[in-house]
């Protein structure tokens, strides 16, 4: 609870809708965990594929 909320994250661009709760989350405190500015950029390019192909969402 101590990172604020952003536009994207690691469970957006890995299935969403494919994903159970567990591995949402997983997924949310390995990024919190392994930070860095070089995966926010990686982040970031699998969010715009991620909405482009709509893959996982519903």
């Amino acid at each position: 609870m101590l990172v604020k909320p952003g536009i994207t994250g690691p469970w957006q661009v890995s299935g969403r809708s494919n994903l159970s709760k567990e591995e949402s989350e997983s997924l949310d405190v390995s990024y919190v965990q392994n930070w860095s500015m070089l995966g926010d950029i990686v982040l970031l390019f699998r969010t715009v594929g991620a909405v482009v192909t709509h893959k996982g969402a519903y």
